[in-house]
């Protein structure tokens, strides 16, 4: 009798083990394409979007299937034949993690869905019709906008009060002159000069920030961008090579900049799950007012 119950019981799991598969191979699975700018393996943003899908009952494999893209290693010029290779599979929706995700993806496709999870100006960029009738087929969280960057000018000034000359580290390209725009902005109020060094990789950095210190800057301020967030412990300890206060993105204070302030990135990319979940659920991006932050963090080193 024991026998047979075993054997019932490891027939019954073969079975749930054998009807996962099938559904995940079949159209009831959803299929979320994913483009990032980190691997997967190394990819927090994509932890958190997990996280945010288990949290609304989704169960990978079973409900849906991610197809994963990453444009690390390959360069962001590569991010537009991934987004094109996920309009191919006529995904039903998209994800992008970086704007450079998420133009990629407008430009690829009109009509499949697009959630954006750290949107960076928006609107300015034309990405969206406005914040509260977005239009078209993106939608998402507006993480990065208007007033962040001159926060972040502002805030180091209030640091070191006879602060006068700010290195800016920006990269190339549309979003990151409106960062600089703002910070520009800011240090006309604030009595401040800007020195602008336009960095492209990573080997770019130490350089610039050691240029720096030669033109008697006095602190070291970056726009914002994966480029930034994966050197940020490069950053920091150039600039305290150069005794040169600084503040950056994601992760900057635990890299050892003097400071961060922003919103939590990777709780914007959990709160991408649940406009995937509507989404999937029926409704139009166009409807769906983007989101913004609502609690930001100013983290200061011990």
């Amino acid at each position: 009798m024991n026998r047979r119950r075993v054997f019932i019981v490891t027939v019954c799991e073969s079975c749930l083990l054998l009807s996962a598969r099938t559904f995940a191979q079949t159209a009831k699975a959803a299929l979320i394409g994913v483009l990032s700018s980190r691997r997967p393996n190394n990819d927090p943003c994509l932890n958190s979007l997990r996280k945010g899908l288990i949290e609304l009952g989704y169960v990978e494999g079973r409900t849906h299937v991610l197809e994963l893209r990453s444009a690390e290693g390959a360069g962001e010029s590569s991010m537009s034949d991934f987004a094109s290779d996920l309009a191919r599979r006529k995904v039903d929706v998209i994800v992008a993690f970086t704007n450079s995700a998420i133009v990629a993806a407008r430009r690829a496709t009109s009509t499949i869905p697009i959630v954006m999870a750290t949107g960076t100006y928006p609107v300015e960029l034309g990405i969206v019709g406005s914040l509260s009738h977005p239009g078209g087929n993106v939608t998402g969280l507006a993480v990065f906008t208007s007033g962040l960057f001159a926060k972040r000018l502002q805030l180091l000034t209030e640091a070191v009060p006879a602060m006068t000359r700010v290195t800016v580290l920006r990269k190339a390209g549309p979003v990151d002159e409106l960062m600089v725009r703002d910070i520009e902005q800011a240090a006309r109020q604030l009595g401040v000069q800007l020195d602008v060094a336009v960095v492209r990789s990573g080997e770019d950095l130490a350089r610039a920030v050691s240029i720096a210190a030669t033109r008697h800057a006095q602190g070291v301020l970056t726009t914002q961008g994966p480029l930034f967030a994966v050197n940020r412990r490069e950053i920091a300890q150039s600039a305290r090579k150069h005794r040169l206060p600084s503040v950056s993105g994601v992760g900057a204070a635990e890299g050892g900049a003097l400071m961060f302030y922003g919103p939590s990135t990777w709780e914007s990319c959990k709160r991408t799950a649940t406009y995937v979940d509507k989404i999937l659920r029926g409704a139009r991006p166009a409807d769906l007012p983007l989101e913004q932050p609502t609690t930001f963090e100013l983290m200061i080193p011990a």
